[in-house]
């Protein structure tokens, strides 16, 4: 039998441990945004070695998410969260003693391929050790754990890169996960069931390599491209990604006919929820990510707040979607999938009413007048994100739990890599020339337009959830 009828349950220390787990690379994700002025300034790193300070841990950790599930899948997942729990941390050590820019890049990489082995382990083990009820609110928990670690993030970084604790000025956004790490480590060997697949399959070395080309073709000229200057090398890796999307499809058939167990099994896409499922989080990431990295910048360098003030920006945003992701499971219960559509038509009013306020109320924007547009966008966001991760999971058996959470977060952190990409940008190139007050404006109006078209493919969900 599979891992969640032999062994113990997860309760509630191990929920709360494993959501840690969980947070941890996506806090990381963001914390790091308005850490980098101070980084530029003591590394002299320079706009293109920032860059890869933020996409080198972006990458790693995209690539490497499905690799990292079915690891958990072979070798047992409580083993790999305790692996990549320890490996984030001596990684984070080595990004807080970093002596150059070079070195800390090469140390964010090493993170983020932690963090890939880390978090597909936390889904699985949700799927694989509760049922009914309990997983119903465990995976709304993780979805209100996603949404909020980004926001936090942001507010983290300003925090502890203002405090200046010891001097360490912004070594300490990398240096305060490791008394985190150990504690996280502590409780898992207590509380965290060990869970694997009764039938584990070897890893497809040749579907690996041909995902990570794809990604890192799509990913790489993306994030790096603005900062380095559209140089030859981007367009030569965009004219390759459909050529390597191709031909990990096809590796992919051909392995699923012969009776073999690809790195993304093109059955499991088979499954209706969960290929309509990941379309919508693409959308819904996308505008996220780009979101939380625009208003960042916005507010920090085109009105001059300083990294605290704008990263509180977010807390009503953050407490709207903590709220609405706990009532999301009751809510569920009462009117199914057309919750998540609910949710896009708020978002939607939240993010047209924060582009109304910036175009009446740039230059004199404040926090406050942000905070009614950043409440509702939370509340109809914490309405999609969590029941989305239940859609797009509630039919992948129980064996399949690490393959079928790697696809998933992968979809999610790459679509999120996307959004800072493009939308971040798109806010760049045109502050550039009309302004940051028209430029944030017309950035969210992009993202209105994402979360519309979300809405509308909600509308293609079943109806209920499982």
């Amino acid at each position: 039998m599979d891992g969640h009828v032999t062994t113990p349950a997860l309760g509630r220390l191990g929920l709360f441990t494993v959501l840690l787990g969980a947070s941890l690379p996506l806090i990381d994700f963001s914390v790091v945004n308005v850490a980098l002025p101070s980084i530029d300034h003591d590394l002299a790193a320079g706009p293109a070695l920032l860059e890869l300070v933020v996409a080198g841990y972006g990458l790693s950790y995209a690539v490497l998410l499905v690799l990292g599930g079915r690891l958990g899948d072979l070798f047992g997942r409580r083993r790999l969260f305790l692996a990549g729990m320890a490996a984030f941390g001596l990684t984070s050590l080595a990004c807080g003693l970093a002596p150059g820019a070079w070195t800390l890049v090469g140390a964010r990489v090493a993170q983020g391929a932690a963090a890939a082995l880390m978090l597909p382990q936390v889904l699985a083990t949700i799927r694989s050790s509760t049922s009914g009820p309990r997983r119903a609110r465990a995976l709304s928990l993780y979805g209100a754990t996603v949404g909020l670690s980004m926001m936090v993030g942001q507010i983290l970084g300003g925090v502890l890169v203002a405090a200046d604790l010891a001097g360490s000025g912004w070594r300490a956004v990398f240096l305060v996960n490791v008394p985190v790490t150990v504690a996280g480590l502590v409780l898992a060997l207590r509380t965290v069931p060990e869970t694997r697949s009764e039938r584990p399959a070897p890893v497809d070395v040749p579907g690996t390599l041909l995902l990570g080309a794809a990604l890192l073709t799509l990913l790489a000229p993306l994030t790096e491209g603005r900062a380095a200057g559209r140089p030859l090398w981007t367009w030569i890796a965009l004219a390759v990604f459909p050529v390597a999307v191709w031909a990990f499809w096809r590796v992919e058939l051909r392995a699923d006919r012969a009776g073999r167990t690809p790195l993304v099994p093109p059955s499991l896409l088979g499954l209706v929820p969960l290929r309509r499922g990941l379309v919508l989080i693409l959308p819904l990431s996308m505008g996220f990510g780009g979101f939380v990295f625009v208003i960042a910048v916005a507010l920090q360098q085109g009105l001059g707040l300083g990294a605290v003030v704008s990263g509180l920006a977010l807390a009503p945003m953050a407490v709207a979607f903590f709220a609405a992701s706990l009532a999301g499971p009751r809510l569920v219960r009462r009117w199914g999938t057309r919750v998540v559509t609910a949710g896009g038509v708020v978002q939607a009013l939240g993010i047209g009413l924060l582009a109304v306020t910036v175009w009446r109320a740039w230059p004199d924007l404040s926090v406050w007048l942000l905070l009614p547009g950043m409440a509702v966008a939370g509340l109809g966001q914490g309405l999609q994100l969590p029941v989305l991760f239940r859609v797009v999971l509630s039919e992948v058996p129980p064996e399949r739990s690490g393959v079928g959470s790697g696809v998933m977060v992968t979809t999610q952190q790459s679509a999120l890599a996307l959004g800072v990409a493009t939308l971040g940008s798109l806010f760049l190139s045109l502050a550039s020339s009309v302004g940051s007050g028209t430029a944030l404006t017309v950035t969210l109006l992009v993202q209105l337009a994402l979360v519309l078209l979300t809405a509308a493919l909600s509308l293609r969900l079943p109806r209920t959830v499982g």
